[in-house]
């Protein structure tokens, strides 16, 4: 997350003083805070390495989701469903990545209730630039090694399970 510092000092750490002063112990705001300022940073950083490819990370993500079905297709509720998005959040992914032709929307003739969603051929091969811009910046984690990394993935994954985001089943 390179770029000059916003400010002369670490604004959580502000809050974490004043929230000792005034509330009391500060450790649970002082991370739930940096885990969402981190996450800000880190969309901006990959939006911003998208940019010239014409999608968002959000988008990106519908790209390779679909790359990575065995198919070549899924259903637009598959999408949200593995995405962990609302149905109108992969809507409008979709209407923008079709109009820019990366992907294109298919009648299932078996139930014409289901659209599938599939990569166009334009679509691979933004994809495949997209992809190479962000595996070169590490995916925008910057600051941490490997080990790190890994420690840091585990912790969270931990948030995410008690917080009921999977099953361990």
């Amino acid at each position: 997350m390179p770029g000059d510092p916003k400010l002369p000092f670490d604004p959580i750490e502000r809050a974490s003083e004043l929230w000792t002063k005034h509330i009391g112990d500060p450790t649970s705001m002082r991370l739930a805070t940096s885990i969402m300022r981190v996450q800000q940073l880190i969309i901006a950083e990959l939006d911003a390495a998208l940019k010239p490819y014409g999608i968002t990370f959000a988008r990106y993500e519908v790209l390779v989701l679909l790359s990575f079905s065995s198919t070549g297709r899924l259903p637009l509720s598959k999408i949200g469903e593995r995405l962990m998005v609302h149905p109108t959040s992969v809507t409008n992914a979709m209407d923008r990545l079709e109009a820019q032709g990366l992907v294109k929307r298919v009648a299932d003739i078996e139930d014409r209730r289901r659209t599938f969603a599939e990569l166009t051929p334009e679509g691979e091969a933004v994809l495949a630039k997209a992809t190479k811009q962000i595996m070169s910046i590490d995916f925008a984690i910057n600051g941490l090694n490997a080990e790190q990394q890994d420690e840091t993935y585990d912790l969270l994954r931990n948030l995410r399970s008690s917080a009921g985001d999977f099953s361990e089943g």
